[in-house]
């Protein structure tokens, strides 16, 4: 055993003998008598001799309507919500931005070269969009949205309708 263990024991030999021989008395305290409250304005406190106890009656007051005692939407309330978090920082002004938007521009072109060819003198190029493949020559309308103003290697003109701005796609030289 370690000396702990014999510490721990003698302290619980010790608590066991005063439970068994320790004062078993109750400490009781007498109960006290104690005048009721009444507000001022409700009666007027009797006067209280040296050595001669009044009795004094209760008084039931009236109820208070509930915004009086919880509060009403001023915030005025007893048991009111309190928000302690600091407030939001003011919104930044914005500067007055009197430049007109930037005018429209056409998308990007969507077609991809497939190839080119010559025939009859006239240039023909292959351009492919998604699954669709188009065979283009000068003065071609494709799918309503873009014309082929002219071509001439190694640049392919093309107008893009619904803004009329004009975009160019690289095709090479012919070999």
């Amino acid at each position: 055993m370690k000396p702990r263990h014999l510490a721990m024991g003698a302290a619980l030999l010790v608590a066991g003998g005063l439970v068994v021989f320790g004062d078993n008395t109750p400490d009781v305290a007498e109960p006290v008598e104690r005048a009721a409250r009444v507000p001022a304005a409700a009666t007027r406190a009797p006067t209280i001799n040296a050595g001669v106890k009044a009795h004094v009656e209760p008084v039931i007051l009236r109820l208070l309507p509930r915004d009086d005692v919880m509060g009403d939407s001023d915030g005025n309330a007893l048991f009111a919500s309190q928000n302690w978090n600091p407030p939001p920082p003011p919104a930044p002004v914005q500067p007055v931005n009197n430049t007109p938007p930037p005018a429209p521009m056409a998308p990007p072109l969507p077609f991809t070269l497939i190839g080119k060819s010559v025939s009859a003198g006239a240039y023909e190029v292959y351009l492919a969009r998604g699954e669709q493949v188009y065979l283009v020559r000068d003065k071609m309308t494709i799918d309503g949205t873009y014309r082929v103003d002219k071509i001439v290697p190694p640049m392919l003109t093309l107008t893009y309708l619904p803004l009329n701005q004009v975009q160019q796609l690289n095709i090479g030289v012919f070999d």
